[in-house]
């Protein structure tokens, strides 16, 4: 193998996407979201676990509202609860 080519093989991104169908249902993101809501309000879970909860729930929204596969109706649900956790995370930042 050329130093070339092993160089672009250990830079090349090979993150393996997946398929459509894998995409967790809209359903359960919001569930995920209504229970770190209730239990923020409840006192019942620290504030960096929610906020750490709620990056990653926004950074894969984010993900799936920006994949141009993604129909147009799902696309505003996703965006919906996009911005309902972003809500949440502002809500525990002040």
């Amino acid at each position: 193998m050329h130093q070339q080519e092993r160089s672009f093989i250990m830079t090349q991104d090979v993150t393996p996407k997946p398929p459509t169908g894998d995409r967790p249902e809209l359903e359960h993101l919001d569930a995920a979201l209504s229970h770190v809501d209730q239990q923020v309000s409840s006192g019942s879970i620290a504030t960096g676990a929610a906020k750490g909860i709620l990056y990653s729930l926004i950074e894969t929204l984010g993900t799936f509202v920006g994949d141009p596969d993604l129909p147009e109706h799902a696309r505003s649900g996703y965006e919906g609860l996009l911005e309902a956790a972003r809500e949440l995370r502002a809500k525990l930042d002040h």
